[in-house]
């Protein structure tokens, strides 16, 4: 099926790989269906669902068993906690805990930060981030911490001027996202370690959007804790932790007596979504299958380059396409930034983002549009109506696409008057 020692990822191999995910053989009103909303989840490849099947067919069980079906569960789960460590360039196992979802991860963290937190302590916020990387560390304001924000640019980048001045001896962490899921801005991370390791600050990294996108090397971002979404490449509904040795043991996290009083297992609570898990490894695995390398580390690194490259293509042509129609105001930084992730946010004159959606969806064209669960960017960048039209690319999206989705949001424009916010269909045109 897949070449394993290709270092290219083209319209070829996408073609391929678009075989393997069942869900974009849907047909909507005669449209065959665009999946062109990767930041709200990624479609999921047969080898997923498969391996997520065979759990339940072979082995639904709990860990920790005397008697060789459940024994074979926990060496599964040692392994899977490998291959996300393989996936996110970790140490080993011991780093990764899993959890219901990020956010669900995040607010067990911030709990146990809690427990440390002296008053007047600092902890800085990010404008541009998700509410999952806001919400659990605003609430440390409840034990006295002084919560402060990082402020967003007209640009779509962050002040970093701000932020240099903002972090400071009475900073205890920074909470930062590594890519901003409503308008792609990928953040200076090496500036962000560099300024919170001069004053002791931890930092803590929402890869969320990141982890689909680029290859992730916690070795390098040097994190304390890093979080992301299994369902965001490929996988289910799957939240990870990445701990740095021994930062994780050092907090007093939320746990009953009979759970593992160390990492990675001292902030997972009850029983886990073991066939889940299963599916994270499958997916992983399939991504490893797009590169070369003696190693699975390395061929995922091959692959997430290769993929990466192909999908950032398609959304610079997406954006330029959108730059040459009338009404249509794009937001965030230009493509020809490296700190970019492949997803276009924009609105269009006299049409209502919920209203352009709809039209799309009925074309088969399934893109998202509101806030994105990241008011705070929305509010900043004060988007028109507060809602923004947002796409993006991933690896099973072709070029083709891409020129659809821009004809029909030329069609839409074309529908609806420049004065009108239109709440009754026209389509088809």
């Amino acid at each position: 099926m897949n070449n394993p020692t290709s270092n290219r990822f083209g319209d070829a191999e996408c073609l391929r790989c678009r075989e393997d995910f069942p869900s974009l053989r849907r047909i909507i009103n005669g449209f065959p269906v665009a999946y062109l909303d990767g930041p709200g989840g990624t479609q999921v490849p047969a080898a997923v669902i498969d391996a997520i099947g065979a759990s339940y067919r072979s082995h639904n069980v709990n860990t920790h068993g005397n008697f060789p079906v459940s024994e074979e569960l926990d060496r599964t789960m040692t392994e899977v906690r490998a291959k996300i460590a393989e996936f996110l360039g970790a140490g080993g196992p011991d780093g990764i805990s899993i959890g219901q979802n990020m956010t669900s991860l995040a607010f067990s963290l911030s709990r146990a930060l809690s427990r440390s937190i002296k008053p007047g302590d600092e902890v800085l916020i990010s404008a541009l981030d998700h509410e999952a990387n806001r919400g659990p560390w605003r609430q440390l304001a409840d034990v006295g911490a002084v919560v402060r924000e990082i402020p967003l640019l007209d640009s779509g980048a962050l002040d970093y001027d701000a932020m240099r001045v903002m972090v400071t001896a009475k900073t205890r962490l920074l909470a930062l996202g590594c890519s901003s899921n409503s308008i792609g801005t990928v953040n200076d991370i090496a500036l962000a370690r560099k300024l919170t390791r001069d004053v002791g600050a931890l930092l803590i990294l929402d890869a969320v959007h990141y982890a689909p996108h680029f290859p992730v090397d916690v070795a390098a971002l040097d994190p304390d804790f890093l979080l992301c979404s299994a369902y965001k490449f490929y996988g289910p509904h799957v939240g990870i932790l990445y701990s740095r040795p021994g930062a994780l043991d050092s907090l007093a996290t939320e746990r009953l007596v009979v759970q593992d009083e160390h990492a990675p297992y001292c902030i997972e609570t009850g029983t886990l979504n073991h066939p889940a898990i299963e599916g994270v490894a499958a997916a992983i695995n399939y991504i490893a299958s797009f590169g070369g390398g003696a190693t699975r580390r390395l061929a995922l690194l091959d692959a997430m380059r290769a993929i990466g490259t192909y999908e950032h293509g398609l959304a610079t042509s997406f954006w330029d396409g959108l730059g040459s129609m009338r009404r249509v105001r794009r937001f965030g930084l230009p493509f020809d930034s490296a700190l970019r992730a492949p997803t276009v946010s924009f609105t269009l004159d006299g049409v209502e983002a919920a209203y352009a959606a709809r039209e799309l969806g009925r074309q088969g064209l399934c893109v998202w549009d509101g806030d994105f669960y990241a008011p705070s960017p929305v509010r900043a960048l004060k988007v028109p109506g507060g809602a923004l039209i947002r796409v993006g690319f991933s690896m099973y999206n072709t070029s083709a696409e891409s020129v659809r989705l821009l004809n029909a949001v030329a069609a839409v424009l074309a529908c609806v008057s420049d004065s009108s916010v239109s709440d009754s269909s026209c389509w088809p045109c």
